[in-house]
C-alpha cells in the first residue's frame, strides 16, 4: 500500500513538472509592409516598423513577437516571394498572425499592385483561411495613415524611394489643420473581409489617424522621419518622410495596437507590460 501511495505522489510530481516545463509561448507573428517590418540599423538610421516595437508592450515570457514584415512587400509579393510560406511551417495551434497590408498594394508594379474588392480582398481571405487551417488565429488590421494634411493630395509614390530624398527633396505642399486620407478601398476592404470571414479586426487606420490629427500639423512629424539638415547624425541631409516611423512613433503606434489586440483579445491583457522604456528588437 505505502508503495502504490509512493508511486502515486511520485506520478504526480512527475505531472506537475512536465506541466510547468512544457507552458507554451504563444507567438504573435506580424506580416505586412514596411510600416510595420524590421528596419537595418547599422547605420544608425532611427527609422523603425511598429512590429520591431511590439513586444516592448508584451511579457516576453509568454508572449513572442515574431516580426515577418518587409519594406515594400504588398499583400500579393509577400506570398509570390514564398515569405507567406515560412511563417506557415513555424505557426503553432493557439498563435496569432497579424495580417497588415494596403501601402504597397496600391502602386502600380505589376508584381505588388492589388485591387481592392478583387485581388486584395483574396490575398487577405487566402491569409485568414491558412492561418485557420495551420490553427492560428488571425488578426486582421487595415493599413495604418499616413500624415498628409495636404489641401491638395500630393502623387502617391513610391514609398521607398523615400529613403533616397533628402529634406529639399519634399513635396512642397500646403498644409491645413484636418488630416486627409490617401488609402480610400485599401483600408475599407480588410473590415470587409474580416467581418466576412468572422475574425478578429482593429481600425489600425482610424486608430493611427486619430493619432496623426491629436498631433497636428507639426506635432505629428515627430512621429516620422521628418528631420531638418543636420538634425540627426544618420541624416546630414535630412528628410520629409510622411509613410515611416521614426524610434518614437513605431513605439506610439505600438503601444496603441498593443492596447487594441488586447480589447479585443482579452487573454493578452494578462501579458500586457507597464509602458516602460524598452529597448527594440534588433
Amino acid at each position: 500500500m505505502k508503495q502504490i501511495k509512493l508511486l502515486t505522489v511520485l506520478m504526480a510530481l512527475v505531472l506537475l513538472c512536465t506541466s510547468a516545463t512544457n507552458q507554451k509561448t504563444t507567438t504573435i507573428f506580424i506580416i505586412g509592409d514596411s510600416t510595420a517590418a524590421k528596419k537595418d540599423l547599422s547605420k544608425g538610421s532611427p527609422e523603425r516598423g511598429w512590429g520591431m516595437a511590439l513586444q516592448c508592450y508584451f511579457d516576453e515570457s509568454f508572449i513572442r513577437v515574431d516580426n515577418h514584415a518587409v519594406n515594400g512587400r504588398s499583400s500579393k509579393s509577400f506570398i509570390d516571394e514564398g515569405r507567406w510560406q515560412k511563417v506557415l511551417e513555424k505557426l503553432q495551434p493557439g498563435d496569432y498572425v497579424i495580417i497588415q497590408f494596403g501601402h504597397n498594394d496600391e502602386k502600380p508594379q505589376p508584381a505588388r499592385h492589388t485591387e481592392p474588392g478583387s485581388t486584395f480582398d483574396y490575398n487577405y481571405a487566402k491569409y485568414i483561411r491558412e492561418t485557420r487551417e495551420h490553427g492560428g488565429i488571425p488578426v486582421v488590421l487595415n493599413c495604418v495613415a499616413r500624415r498628409n494634411f495636404a489641401t491638395k493630395a500630393a502623387k502617391n509614390d513610391d514609398d521607398e524611394a523615400l529613403r533616397n530624398s533628402t529634406f529639399k527633396d519634399g513635396a512642397k505642399v500646403v498644409e491645413g489643420d484636418s488630416l486627409v486620407d490617401t488609402h480610400g478601398l485599401y483600408a475599407v476592404a480588410p473590415r470587409d473581409v474580416a467581418q466576412r470571414m468572422h475574425a478578429l479586426f482593429i481600425d489600425a487606420n482610424k486608430i493611427t489617424s486619430d493619432l496623426e490629427q491629436s498631433l497636428g500639423v507639426e506635432g505629428s512629424k515627430k512621429l516620422h522621419m521628418w528631420y531638418k539638415p543636420g538634425e540627426h547624425p544618420a541624416l546630414p541631409d535630412g528628410r520629409q518622410d510622411n509613410t515611416h516611423y521614426n524610434i518614437y512613433g513605431a513605439h506610439q503606434v505600438a503601444k496603441l495596437l498593443a492596447d487594441a489586440l488586447c480589447q479585443e483579445i482579452p487573454l493578452l491583457s494578462k501579458y500586457r507590460t507597464n509602458d516602460k522604456p524598452c529597448k527594440m528588437e534588433k
